[in-house]
């Protein structure tokens, strides 16, 4: 490290700390004194506390609520600053490619500032000018996050949360944010894939005029989305614009795996009936598999199946340290407790995730970035929903596009061959089990058997345990009089019915009377 940027460390560290004494940070935290302590400690705090609020699976939910308000504006660049970034980016004054530029901006925010502008064409757009210096600032203030991690004592956070690890994610993040091209390319994806959706769009990217610290769209006027007396007063039907919105946010997270991950109302406006998703800068990603576990996860809620959550989460999820299968079961049971008398209606989908991800955190579970971000998602889309249409339900909506979606995507010969392979599998299994069964009392003869159990059951478990142990004495029956029966039929037994002993018939049907018991109990079972 040079002198120089020693001194700008030392410079920044005094900073730093002259802060934190002002809000007097040893008297102890709370949510609103950490987002005050970030707000002062300029642009990079507030983009991370930004990052922060997305990750409900490290931060107690509270904090990540307060965190939230971060996104308000800071402080504008000069226009001369801006000016002189934007001849930096061109190579050319700003004059040669806007006939005009606004010199107030329209907003201002922790890595750039929106300008209002004409190009020489005449097209009206908006240019986002990225803060000169601030990836640097970025940069130098990550590394001192990074020294002040190796200096937290080891029986802390630190035993449970990797804070190198989430500060390079934040970083990772960040550099995404600050690098327009890529929010350019986010853009170019949204809309191919919102472009058979008649009723959504966003906005219009100049790629010609587009550089890593230039962003110029189309200038999008129209309604803020939670403006409801001019969208009354314009006609618009606020509930059919609320069932629209989370229609298509349900599309972007089940169908398209790439999502608003910062939906507030700022970021989506009303313009000739069509809804506008501006903000790219901010988007998540979900594979395959975490759509597919999302999907269980929800059809589980919808059943009140807490072992399809709970394989959902595993799935998911990946255990910091040792697990515990029995804790996380019997905390998802107690959410489905307090969610499973519900109607789907009643059903608040962002505190499902809310408390879905305190479970997560409670059982040391890391999750996917894009979960975090989902879930940050859906919890300031319920805000927007609660303000233009409270009585529109996202749970509702996404299981009948899930229905949907599983109507279309159903692969019926891709079901039967692994249902048919589950059936073998479970086949093979069981002509072991006679053998396996021989052997261990055989060993409890010689009083060699040890068994050591270890049973900490919910109710749920243990009639779900009793079920099984009644279900396996059944089977043993009914296998034992099938292959009985078979035996006899070979044998010259007396008196006999058409050609076979009539004792086989007789076990024939005990073992046909018996299998049609269990069917009509598990149907039973099925219609409670």
């Amino acid at each position: 490290m040079s002198g120089k940027d020693s001194n700008e460390y030392v410079q920044r560290m005094k900073e730093i700390t002259a802060v934190l004494h002002r809000h007097k940070l040893t008297a102890g935290m709370n949510p609103e004194k950490l987002r005050q302590i970030l707000a002062d400690l300029g642009p990079t705090y507030v983009k991370l506390g930004q990052i922060a609020s997305m990750r409900s699976d490290i931060l107690p939910s509270r904090y990540c609520l307060e965190l939230m308000k971060l996104r308000s504006s800071v402080n504008p660049l000069e226009f001369g600053e801006v000016r002189q970034m934007l001849t930096d980016s061109y190579g050319c004054p700003p004059e040669e490619i806007f006939a005009s530029v606004e010199e107030t901006p329209l907003g201002a925010a922790s890595i750039a500032q929106v300008h209002r502008a004409v190009l020489r064409s005449g097209e009206d757009v908006v240019v986002k000018v990225q803060r000169p210096g601030i990836y640097e600032m970025m940069a130098r203030d990550i590394g001192l996050l990074h020294r002040a991690v190796r200096l937290v004592p080891p029986v802390s956070i630190k035993e449970s949360v990797d804070l190198n690890m989430v500060l390079d994610e934040m970083w990772t993040v960040a550099q995404e944010e600050m690098n327009f091209l890529k929010e350019a390319s986010n853009m170019e994806e949204f809309a191919a894939n919102s472009k058979e959706i008649a009723y959504a769009c966003c906005p219009k990217l100049y790629r010609e005029y587009s550089t890593n610290q230039v962003l110029v769209m189309e200038y999008v006027d129209g309604f803020e989305i939670d403006d409801k007396e001019a969208l009354n007063e314009a006609g618009y039907d606020l509930d059919e614009i609320g069932k629209k919105l989370v229609n298509h946010y349900m599309q972007q997270i089940l169908e398209d795996g790439f999502f608003q991950a910062d939906p507030h109302p700022g970021n989506l406006r009303i313009r000739d009936g069509k809804i506008v998703w501006m903000d790219m800068g901010m988007m998540g990603r979900l594979s395959a598999r975490d759509k597919e576990q999302i999907s269980e996860a929800v059809l589980g809620l919808a059943q009140s199946d807490a072992g399809r959550i709970m394989d959902a989460v595993t799935t998911l999820g990946e255990f910091r340290g040792e697990p515990d299968h029995a804790r996380l079961y019997k905390d998802i049971t107690e959410l489905m407790k307090r969610y499973g008398k519900m109607e789907l209606g009643e059903i608040d989908l962002a505190k499902v995730m809310e408390d879905l991800l305190e479970i997560m955190k409670a059982n040391r579970i890391s999750m996917p970035h894009g979960l975090t971000m989902l879930a940050r998602g859906l919890s300031t889309m319920e805000g927007v929903l609660m303000e233009i249409s409270p009585d529109i339900n996202m749970v509702e909506i996404a299981a009948a596009r899930m229905n949907e979606q599983w109507l279309q995507d159903f692969d019926w010969k891709k079901s039967v061959l692994k249902e048919g392979r589950r059936l073998h599998e479970a086949l093979h299994k069981t002509v072991d089990i006679p053998i396996l069964a021989a052997d261990i009392l055989q060993e409890y003869r010689r009083g060699e058997t040890r068994i050591n159990l270890d049973l900490h059951a919910s109710d749920d478990l243990a009639r779900m345990m009793n079920t099984l142990v009644k279900n396996l004495v059944i089977g043993f029956l009914i296998t034992a009089l099938l292959v009985s029966s078979s035996i006899l039929c070979l044998t010259d037994m007396k008196p006999r019915m058409l050609g076979i002993p009539m004792l086989g018939i007789v076990g024939y049907i005990a073992a046909l009377i018996l299998m049609i018991f269990v069917l009509l109990r598990h149907v039973k079972k099925r219609k409670r």
